[in-house]
């Protein structure tokens, strides 16, 4: 019987690709699945548009008068699109996104049939919240919830096949009113930073009224033949494979990077940027990554809610794309042990309503002291809730990439370059005990004529920093590759705010003791300097000694998930966004318990096909193999051969019998440790366990061993593809 793996391979030789036809124009198309505000101003009458616009802009509810004429305005547009059904859009915390579709056909009383969908459809809607995580908030029996309208989102059409959906983003709360999704606390959290960013705006400008958080992520993936995928059940089951053996050529030569894009993967990036283009993602950029099969893309920078839409639209996109082209897209964190894994580096900034980027140094002594304000805020933000950001990354899928090539640590750090290094070490040395007007403008001054020097370096790149000032915003750089943006701009967006908050009352003060407002503002500059200055490195985050140095520096080392999860139910963390409006300790327990069950359902799901694959793949190929030997020494030894011709296959035989020994051994009690953590109680205690007792004390050992009978077992149908670079498409 001819093997999965053969066949995969004798698919993929004989595959010819999917054909995609010339790509068109990108701005014959861009948006034009949208319900932007160019065409609502033509769908819509002046009064219902100008309510759409407010509520946009200005945060405000829509009346349900209005509502009526919006979504009659908006069902005339999909239905000119050929749509027939719509859904609420939403972003539970399962980490994919959820739709329930219905249809705009109704029959009325007397039997006569029309479409409608009137404002009360578009603003809410009741699905099912019990089968969807909730951290205890919801039991079974109280099923009840609400997806309502976000009008900050522009609805879509989703083309599927030959079908087509009208998308409307959503948040979605419990009945009682809590959160149940990525998306609300986002909105809260865009607020409050609006809210003490513009306060704190206003002391160099009081024309602002409005800070709005910018993001440009950069969305890293793998891509490989879906024959090769399908014969591989733990990249099925789990994303990533459990085993495999390097190949003998991997990246080292570094020769995919920035390389010739492969044919079939470049006809399927430009047909998932075609789709992109039609819902307004703004893709840019696309690449080969370092690691084989593995490639990047990039859109132009949105405002963080909007973008967070995006990417998270086009994670899917990329999965349907990807199937059409008999391919498979990777998203896991670390698909293949041994090379690069994937993130998403979530580049953040704040811009004003009068059109300033706050993280880009200005032209202006005035200007540039504003800039340095919002700088050091955030890394002072970063400093202090750095535990906050770590947990806001934890998964089990990112545990195996924090640290290794092209990823940053597990110990937050921040990395700022040499220029500002020195301009924040002149900052530090030159306004300390009494500053009077005389200095503050000197140091101006200076700040003026060295801060321009940054726009020449331009900070350098550190890839293996965390959180990286990179000229003109920060990059996250820890984020994973599957995860949903929202969860750490959240987390990034409290933080913000609070720190802010902090700062406005601390320079407010020194001013109610008479100081001027440009030095009370450098003495609070100085003051969170040097208080957060220990998270700033500027060196190599993989090395041993910063590990050791940070310790020395007390900044947490956290590479687990399970324990950086606590974070988010401290009470600092409490403090943290319940001040700000942004998530209640009841929605934070909740949230807490349910990335610890996430955590506990990915790693017993790869153990349970790691057993899977010892007991129906790896040791039948083994016993197989074992007995071809065994026969061809019998056979021999019937001929009259002398014992030492025979001897090497023997030789085999018995280290074949005690890897099959071992193996059986350790997979019988890896499931026996499962039933035993299975059986706790606390949510936290089980998460620590699958971590120690189930992953860390057995993954490796039964990988070993497995290892070590590929390396013995010559069987041409071993179910398990011996080389890795089997699944890389070149």
């Amino acid at each position: 019987m001819e093997s999965l793996r053969f066949k995969a391979i004798n698919d993929l030789t004989h595959s010819n690709g999917t054909a995609v036809e010339g790509s068109p124009k990108i701005t014959g198309i861009f948006g034009e699945n949208v319900f932007t505000l160019k065409t609502a101003r033509e769908f819509l009458s002046d009064e219902a548009y100008k309510s759409l616009l407010t509520s946009i802009k200005g945060g405000k509810k829509i009346d349900r008068a209005m509502a009526n004429q919006i979504s009659a305005g908006l069902r005339q547009w999909a239905e000119t699109k050929g749509v027939t059904h719509y859904t609420h859009w939403f972003q539970p915390l399962t980490g994919t996104t959820a739709e329930k579709h219905d249809s705009f056909f109704t029959l009325k009383s007397d039997g006569s049939a029309l479409e409608t969908f009137d404002g009360d459809a578009l603003i809410q809607q009741e699905p099912d919240a019990s089968s969807f995580p909730s951290g205890g908030i919801r039991a079974t029996f109280e099923a009840r919830g609400y997806t309502a309208w976000d009008p900050s989102s522009p609805p879509f059409i989703m083309e599927i096949g030959e079908g087509k959906t009208l998308c409307i983003p959503t948040i979605f709360v419990s009945y009682t009113g809590e959160t149940l999704d990525y998306k609300a606390p986002l909105l809260k959290s865009l607020e409050a930073l609006n809210k003490a960013a513009v306060e704190v705006c206003n002391y160099f400008d009081k024309n602002v009224n409005k800070v709005t958080a910018t993001l440009g992520w950069e969305q890293e993936y793998f891509v490989v033949d879906e024959a090769m995928f399908n014969a591989r059940p733990d990249l099925v089951m789990s994303g990533r494979t459990v085993f495999g053996h390097a190949p003998a050529k991997g990246q080292q030569l570094e020769d995919h990077y920035f390389g010739s894009i492969p044919e079939r993967v470049y006809a399927f990036m430009r047909d998932y940027e075609t789709e992109s283009y039609k819902l307004g993602i703004p893709l840019r950029t696309r690449h080969n990554e370092v690691a084989p099969s593995q490639f990047e893309c990039a859109p132009i920078f949105e405002e963080v809610s909007v973008a967070v839409d995006h990417n998270t639209l086009l994670m899917d996109i990329m999965d349907r794309v990807a199937r059409r082209h008999k391919l498979r897209a990777l998203l896991h964190e670390k698909p293949f042990a041994g090379i690069n894994g994937s993130g998403k580096h979530n580049n953040w900034s704040m811009a004003t309503d009068t059109g300033v980027n706050l993280l880009a140094p200005g032209k202006t002594p005035k200007t540039n002291l504003m800039f340095l304000t919002f700088f050091v805020n955030t890394i002072k933000a970063v400093h202090d809730y750095s535990d906050v950001l770590r947990s806001s990354i934890a998964s089990a899928g990112n545990d195996h990439r924090l640290g290794a090539n092209e990823a940053p640590p597990a110990i937050i750090s921040v990395f700022i370059g040499q220029y500002l290094s020195k301009v924040l070490a002149d900052v530090k040395e030159r306004v300390g005990g009494k500053f009077d007007e005389q200095d503050e403008a000197i140091l101006k001054l200076d700040l003026h004529r060295s801060i321009p020097e940054l726009l020449l370096d331009n900070t350098d790149r550190n890839r293996t920093s965390p959180f990286a000032f990179t000229g003109n915003k920060f990059e996250f750089r820890a984020v994973g590759s599957g995860a949903n943006c929202a969860n750490a701009m959240t987390a990034l967006n409290s933080i913000m705010a609070e720190t802010l908050k902090q700062f406005k009352k601390d320079v407010d003060t020194l001013i109610e003791k008479g100081e001027k407002k440009e030095i009370a503002i450098m003495h609070v500059i100085r003051e969170y300097i040097v208080a957060s200055e220990k998270v700033l490195f500027e060196g190599d985050g993989y090395s041993d000694e910063w590990h050791q140095e940070a310790a020395k520096r007390g900044l947490p080392n956290i590479p687990t998930t399970p324990l950086a999860l606590d974070a988010m139910v401290t009470e600092k963390a409490k403090h943290l966004f319940e001040h700000n409006n942004v998530l209640s300790h009841v929605e934070l327990e909740a949230r807490h318990e349910i990335e610890l069950e996430k955590y506990i359902k990915h790693v017993q799901i790869e153990a349970r096909i790691m057993g899977e694959l010892c007991t129906s793949h790896v040791l039948p190929a083994a016993v197989k193999y074992q007995n071809i030997l065994i026969d061809n020494i019998k056979g021999l030894k019937e001929i009259g051969l002398k014992e030492g011709s025979y001897a090497n296959q023997k030789q085999i035989v018995e280290k074949i019998s005690e890897h099959i020994s071992k193996v059986s051994e350790l997979v019988e009690k890896m499931i026996e440790a499962r039933k035993v953590v299975n059986a706790m109680t606390d949510t936290r205690t089980k998460a620590i366990a699958y971590q120690s007792q189930v992953k860390d004390a057995f993954f490796d050992a039964i990988r070993y061993s497995v290892d070590k009978l590929e390396l013995l077992v010559a069987d041409e149908y071993w179910a398990l593809p011996k080389y890795r670079e089997m699944l890389f498409l070149r």
